[in-house]
């Protein structure tokens, strides 16, 4: 198996499991952004808070670039992404993506 089929089928797994633990993933970001949402006192959509995840994994990979769990996370929320849906990235309110 090459190492791009190894880490993908980490990330499957630990999607598997993490649902089993947490329930729906469109569910669960939906809490987390909710809860952002109170803490950051402005409005964050569940795949702006995939995308932090994702941005959180890639900072820790800039101090550890060969960092299997970090790359394996990655992987994982970008899928999460594509299943919570692109055209959702719009902020509440507006008719086009934020891009900043």
């Amino acid at each position: 198996m090459s190492e791009a089929a190894h880490i993908l089928s980490a990330a499957r797994a630990v999607i598997e499991e993490r649902g089993q633990v947490y329930g729906d993933a469109a569910r669960a970001f939906e809490r987390v952004a909710r809860r952002w949402s109170v803490t950051l006192g402005v409005e964050v959509t569940p795949q702006q808070a995939v995308l932090c995840m994702i941005d959180l994994k890639l900072a820790r990979l800039g101090a550890n670039p060969a960092h299997k769990d970090s790359i394996v996370d990655v992987a994982g929320y970008a899928a999460l992404l594509a299943e919570l849906g692109q055209g959702a990235m719009m902020r509440p309110g507006r008719d086009r993506p934020e891009l900043n």
